[in-house]
């Protein structure tokens, strides 16, 4: 038998929609012309849109164009919508109309019905409360859907990315204060340079996330001002005076976030320029982090036939044929993280640049990429941070004897005795297998005292102490 459904109406007549579901007509045939992937919109930026509609009820009324029984109703729908009761009522894709007006009506169908089951109404009624004229009272797509996008990136970077790459950068601060002691040979090209200590190569990943993290943050200024009370194309019509800067108001009570109304609505609407910035700001997160994890498995390559310097956590076997084969996957799933966020970046990047006149037809897309890209970076952070960085430990029998071996401390001796001279003496101790000091007394440029005082590893890593 087929499953039973009821009658829905939108504008356009008569649809079918299952019979237990709070979404209405619009939202069904979304699903029915839009089955691309299985890429759902973001549940933070459903939330979001909840959350607007709970804002925009209350000003609404304030301002005399709903009444206090539609405005209890859609706040109290609304809230539980934005509390997550409600998450499995919102199938629609991403892959959709490019202002995301299906999932704006998806939001106001839910709440609508919600608001119709409260009060012994059938779903569909539109009664007390009807998706158009009430839930989505002085607001277009246009400018509620953006708005949406703001809220939930800035909610997912302050309250989850942020905080986490804090403790990331504890992290590595811990290293660097316990490797302070530990000089070891730095490398160029991939080849061997002049000492550095361990404590000062971590100190560049801290201090490169710590960066990162400062850019995110001052991201965040452009997108506290919301384009909601532009309505259409931003002049505000249909929208009572006043209402965008009172329903900003009320989202930053809400959200505890300092939200304001968009001076300039046509800016923030034709284009999203502030969205994009906060897209790139994450993708020189994803460069810094994939550099730091190609240091890390160079670091740590072997462990015998490698540089070996690092012993990374073993957590996992690494190879179905070769036993007790362990290998850098932290490094490895955070690197592929960092790849796909650079990737998804160039996709907002064309979409920011691709609205045409009053509109930009790419939301759902900047959207999606946005805030996937705070999940995928913060969970990648988090596990990188425990399974592995925490647990790092310097291999210092290596690390001595690659420093002992080198060539390039004979860098200190050309102030003294000059680059050929200097250059001579590495040479002939690569050629004939010598120590610096044999390669160095036996072509005379220099006494053994003057060359134990000057080919001092320790004073080369912090020659300003």
């Amino acid at each position: 038998m087929a499953d039973p459904v009821r009658i829905e109406h939108d504008s356009m007549g008569t649809v079918e929609v299952p019979a237990g579901v709070l979404w209405g007509a619009q939202t069904q045939r979304s699903l029915l012309n839009f089955a691309i992937s299985t890429d759902r919109m973001p549940v933070e930026l459903i939330h979001a849109l909840a959350l607007i509609k709970q804002a925009a009820a209350s000003v609404n009324c304030r301002l005399g164009v709903l009444d206090e029984i539609q405005r209890d109703q859609i706040i109290k729908a609304a809230s539980a919508v934005a509390s997550g009761l409600h998450d499995d009522q919102f199938p629609l894709r991403v892959w959709q109309t490019g202002s995301g007006t299906h999932t704006n009506m998806n939001v106001n169908e839910v709440i609508s019905n919600l608001a119709s089951q409260a009060n012994n109404e059938p779903l569909g009624s539109h009664r007390p409360v009807h998706p158009n004229d009430h839930v989505n009272r002085s607001q277009s797509t246009n400018d509620a859907f953006p708005t949406a996008i703001h809220i939930a990136a800035v909610q997912g970077i302050t309250k989850n990315l942020l905080p986490e790459l804090e403790r990331l950068i504890a992290a590595f601060a811990k290293k660097s204060n316990a490797w302070s002691d530990i000089i070891k040979i730095g490398r160029t090209h991939l080849q061997d340079a002049v000492p550095l200590t361990l404590g000062q190569e971590a100190s560049a990943w801290r201090d490169q996330i710590a960066t990162a993290h400062s850019r995110i943050q001052s991201s965040l200024i452009e997108l506290y001002p919301l384009p909601l009370g532009g309505t259409a194309v931003g002049t505000g019509l249909n929208a009572p005076s006043g209402f965008g800067q009172e329903t900003a108001a009320q989202l930053a009570s809400l959200t505890g976030l300092p939200f304001s109304s968009a001076n300039n609505k046509f800016a923030v609407m034709a284009s999203h320029d502030g969205l994009v910035n906060a897209m790139a700001q994450l993708r020189m997160l994803a460069v810094a982090l994939f550099k730091i994890s190609n240091d890390l498995r160079l670091l740590a390559c072997g462990p015998r036939a490698g540089l070996a310097e690092l012993h990374l956590p073993e957590n996992e076997p690494g190879s179905s044929i070769m036993p007790g084969k362990v290998n850098p996957s932290q490094c490895e799933a955070m690197a592929m993280v960092c790849l796909q966020v650079i990737g998804l970046d160039s996709a907002v990047t064309m979409a920011g640049g691709s609205g045409h006149l009053q509109m930009n037809v790419y939301k759902p897309l900047i959207g999606f990429n946005l805030l996937h890209s705070i999940e995928l970076l913060h969970d990648a952070c988090r596990n990188y941070r425990l399974a592995m960085v925490q647990g790092i430990e310097p291999n210092r029998i290596k690390i001595q004897h690659d420093l002992e071996q080198s060539l390039m401390l004979v860098t200190a001796l050309a102030p003294e005795i000059g680059y050929d001279k200097a250059s001579e003496i590495a040479h002939l101790a690569h050629e004939k297998g010598f120590s610096l000091r044999e390669a160095a007394l036996k072509l005379g440029y220099v006494s053994q005292e003057d060359f134990d005082r000057i080919v001092n590893p320790a004073l080369m890593a912090d020659p300003h102490d």
